[in-house]
């Protein structure tokens, strides 16, 4: 163990996070998710919600500010209730990126073909209705 890091965070996600690089993405799936047939790399996190792990990531993990969108969300269809959870992403994001405004929005299909693409997916139990999440990651800068 070591001091500062919170265990939700597993020694595979911190050195997947490490690897990352400018650019890349990673997808915090819920468990409905179907991570095991998107994922280059899976990451099991079974029993954690995306927001806890969010909580514990975006502290460490720089959002890409290159780009208008660094965080993504799956849009949602017109009969759609707008997910709480959404309000809770904002609200742990903004105290550590100040220049976030709001999610990017695509479409689940095309969510699913991101994800393909993407760095690595952590699989979750969440259940939280449209809970999954995309960030971009940025750089660090002294």
């Amino acid at each position: 163990m070591l001091r500062g890091i919170p265990s939700i965070l597993s020694p595979e996600l911190l050195k997947t996070l490490m690897e990352m690089g400018h650019g890349d993405e990673i997808i915090l799936a819920d468990g409905n998710f179907p991570a095991a047939s998107h994922a280059k790399r899976l990451i099991r996190s079974d029993g954690h919600s995306i927001p806890d792990l969010l909580q514990a990531i975006i502290p460490l993990f720089p959002l890409d500010h290159a780009t208008e969108h660094p965080a993504v969300v799956m849009s949602l269809l017109p009969a759609d209730p707008t997910p709480e959870v959404w309000e809770v992403y904002r609200g742990l994001i903004r105290p550590h990126e100040s220049r976030f405004t709001d999610f990017g929005y695509v479409e689940r299909f095309s969510f699913y073909e991101r994800a393909l693409k993407a760095f690595a997916i952590v699989a979750t139990g969440d259940k939280s209705f449209k809970g999954n999440l995309i960030l971009k990651k940025g750089v660090v800068r002294d």
